[in-house]
């Protein structure tokens, strides 16, 4: 009987697994079972059910009395509607291989196609030559002193064009790809945060985005131009006191209605607003406005309809009775400030779009976010990053405490072998999103771009500060690490918080965009007319029965056998084949817990938002697990890094994504309310218990060591940065001397073995007196002697902080 129960099992799970039509499977299935029946009688127990199953499956007016109907009754009550705004929220923007992820059988083709985005020649020229005198321009401590960048600076980005990243050619832009839009704000965040805010925001959410993508053409020839050469400075109006993530909340009104504009009675609104926390606002001269429309007259032409919703408008900032408050101090000087107005009458034709546009404003945002999410954020984060690897690297080597390297002691390590992994997964994550939003708008993936590279940001930054310590507090002009510290909460908070980003965006839109099914299910039980809906409902409830169905038996034999005979790109290689095999086996574990979610809470998914966070964070993973592989395998096509360095990075960040993963995976089944099913998911997605472990000690070693070195990795990262020669400047300083080290390393490294083990005099004997006794013991050359004293005389100076006569 067992070995009989065991047979079908199997059965079930091999159709399952591959999917043939119901008919098909419904036969294969019956008849098994029947030829089961021979070998152990009690069989007849278990076909008797499957053949009624597939007499209900299989028979059209039995399936749609027995299955459809009251499936649809029930999911019909339970199921919340989707409004307006929700609505519009989904169905904005694109879908990409983050919606392979979640189907629970990625399309590896797909992913063959996927090539990183590379610079143009006049990309890479910008970056050489403006980027870098901009960068030459800019000192974060002399902005700090100031509260503003100083007027060369403001020069340099308005003479050069870095306003008008995103605005076409013909109105005077650059028409930049998001790839070199990221690459450009990496370089300046590297330098300067302050200077990075100020350019990122005319390039992502603001006026130029909206303009160019649905302004009308009166409305491009009106403003394009001057935004692109910096003779107008934009800021976007959109979040309030009591509207922050959910802007859809604002309070903010304009009522359609008819006014005096320049002398004439002309059709426009009647606009009331208070904006806070609005970036530029101080400086701006034009502002983009956010608003709920209503139209109670039917002035535009549809009485029926009174509340329009969100609608998006472009205003000067000196119109009358716009009032731009006094400056916010996000805690760094970056232009910040409030913007207000009542009864600020002005003409329809300024509704962005024109009138036509009324009430699209919230799709309209929804679709341009992804700019600020994609592109602006995790720039900023990248570079946060890349210069925690390069800075935090070098002072680990430099500075000693117990005769020997802080960065040699283990539980530093543990701190930079995460700064290292992390710097590395940020970049590829970048080159991964850029590259999506090339061919589309996707919310989801630029949702989980902001969340994550933000979050692992303020990790490292954590990391580096506790490394870096006393030096890294002290603020003054000698500080590298603090400015990215005070600026991180602002990227964490903005753009939509990171706990709403995380507890419900990602899963939240990932579900419905992603899913092949859903969304249309949820149309489908929504449709006035009870029979269409029916009528739509059936071939896609069957459809889903299917998808979840075959997603549970690869979930289950993927866990059985680490992913074996699962589909693979063609590309992989010996290091990568396995890690393909496990994103095959997560992304079916993901789908299959998603439906099951989905199927058993219906609508209160949106209430459980640790679950729903939980099923984001998988999906996420193995997103930037397929970011890491796609990133490391272009490396190696180009033979930069050597592979054994690269492979080293690539590794740790590999098991930590698919690890934290797991985490979330086993914490959601822990967790499902219903406990029996909960037990029942965690066994069917990880039979054989905990299979993905994080990163052991001689990994962390290993990361903690190459950090130090000169590595090709770290020659990698730092093509994105700005990294200063001066060795006044406060990355300059740590460069420098890291540099003049490498060249002194093993004299310096053999006379301070021989200064700790007393042979070269006591604590009382001056440096030059134990220089000499180190050339008489043979210790070092006298060639090494003035070298030595150049390098200990920077090495102290690299170590010292700022102070001040008053503060």
């Amino acid at each position: 009987m067992l070995l009989s129960l065991l047979l079908f099992a199997v059965l079930l799970v091999a159709v399952f697994y591959y999917r043939p039509s119901l008919s098909l499977g419904s036969l294969v299935i019956v008849l098994g079972t029947f030829v089961l029946t021979f070998y152990c009688q009690l069989m007849w127990l278990i076909l008797i059910p499957t053949l009624a199953i597939a007499a209900v499956l299989n028979l059209p007016n039995l399936r749609t009395q027995l299955l459809i109907k009251p499936a649809y009754g029930l999911l019909r009550r339970t199921m919340p509607s989707i409004s307006t705004t929700e609505r519009e929220a989904l169905e904005a923007g694109t879908t990409w291989w983050e919606k392979e992820l979640f189907s629970g059988q990625p399309d590896w083709d797909m992913y063959d196609d996927i090539e990183l985005p590379e610079l143009t020649d006049k990309e890479q020229q910008f970056i050489d030559n403006e980027v870098e005198q901009l960068c030459e321009l800019v000192d974060e401590w002399d902005i700090e002193q100031r509260k503003d960048l100083s007027p060369e600076a403001w020069d340099c980005l308005k003479n050069n064009g870095f306003f008008g990243l995103i605005i076409p050619e013909e109105f005077g832009g650059l028409d930049f790809s998001p790839y070199a839009q990221s690459r450009i704000m990496s370089k300046i965040a590297s330098k300067s945060t302050t200077t990075a805010v100020t350019a990122m925001v005319p390039n992502s959410l603001g006026p130029g985005e909206l303009l160019v993508k649905y302004g009308t053409e009166e409305q491009k020839q009106r403003w394009l131009p001057g935004l692109a050469n910096g003779t107008e400075l934009p800021c976007f109006g959109l979040t309030g006191p009591e509207a922050g993530s959910d802007a859809g909340s604002i309070p903010d009104i304009g009522t359609v209605c008819k006014g005096d504009f320049e002398g004439k009675e002309v059709l426009g609104l009647k606009l009331t607003f208070s904006k806070r926390w609005i970036t530029l606002a101080p400086v701006a001269t034009v502002i983009g406005l956010a608003f709920k429309l209503r139209d109670p007259d039917g002035l535009l032409g549809d009485s029926d309809t009174v509340d329009y919703g969100i609608t998006c408008a472009l205003l000067p900032a000196d119109h009358p009775g716009i009032e731009i408050g006094r400056r916010h101090n996000p805690g760094a000087p970056f232009m910040n400030g409030p913007i207000k107005g009542e009864d600020v009458f002005i003409p329809i034709d300024w509704i962005i779009g024109g009138a036509d546009m009324a009430g699209k404003g919230w799709r309209m945002l929804i679709e341009c976010l992804g700019a600020g999410r994609g592109v602006s954020l995790p720039s900023l984060a990248t570079a946060g990053s890349e210069m925690c690897y390069l800075t935090v690297g070098a002072f680990a080597r430099i500075r000693r405490q117990f005769n020997m390297e802080i960065g040699k002691f283990e539980g530093v390590q543990a701190a930079t072998a995460e700064i290292a992994a992390g710097a590395y997964t940020l970049e590829a994550m970048r080159q991964m999103v850029t590259k999506g939003l090339e061919d589309g708008a996707p919310s989801v993936l630029t949702a989980m771009a902001k969340y994550h590279s933000t979050e692992r940001m303020r990790e490292m930054i954590n990391h580096a500060m506790d490394v870096v310590g006393g030096r890294a507090i002290q603020l003054g002009p000698r500080n590298f690490l603090a400015i990215i510290y005070r600026t991180t909460p602002v990227a964490i908070t903005v753009e939509g918080a990171n706990i709403l980003t995380r507890s419900l965006m990602i899963f939240g839109q990932g579900s419905m965009r992603c899913h092949p099914h859903l969304f249309e299910e949820l149309e489908a039980l929504q449709q006035e007319d009870e029979q269409e809906g029916l009528n739509s409902f059936e071939p896609l409830l069957l459809a889903h029965l299917g998808h979840t169905s075959s997603n549970m038996a690869r979930t289950l034999v993927y866990g059985l056998s680490g992913g074996y005979s699962s589909p693979l790109p063609d590309d992989c290689d010996d290091f990568s084949a396995p890690w393909y095999k496990r994103i095959n086996h997560l992304s079916a574990a993901l789908a299959t817990c998603s439906d099951v979610a989905l199927g058993t809470l219906g609508g209160g998914i949106k209430r459980n938002e640790l679950l729903s966070a939980r099923l984001g964070d998988i999906h996420s993973e193995i997103l930037i697990a397929s970011s890491i592989l796609k990133y490391r395998n272009s490396q190696q096509q180009n033979n930069q890094p050597p592979c054994e360095v690269n492979d080293a990075h690539a590794l740790y960040a590999l098991q930590r994504s698919l690890h934290n993963a797991q985490q979330a995976l086993l914490a959601f089944c822990d967790n499902f309310p219903q406990r029996w099913l909960g037990i029942f998911l965690r066994t069917l997605c990880l039979p054989l218990g905990r299979r993905y472990k994080a990163p052991n000690d001689k990994q962390i070693r290993l990361l903690g060591k190459l950090i130090m070195e000169p590595n090709p990795v770290r020659e990698s990262l730092k093509q994105y940065v700005f990294m200063s020669d001066n060795p006044e400047d406060a990355v300059g300083r740590v460069e420098t001397t890291y540099q003049m080290l490498l060249d002194v390393d093993s004299s310096w490294q053999a006379f301070s073995r021989a200064l700790s083990k007393g042979k070269l005099g006591d604590a009382s004997t001056s440096l030059d007196d134990s220089l000499k006794e180190a050339v008489s013991q043979g210790i070092i050359s006298e060639a090494d002697v003035t070298p030595l004293k150049e390098y200990n005389q920077r090495r102290y100076d690299c170590v010292l902080t700022d102070h001040f006569e008053k503060l």
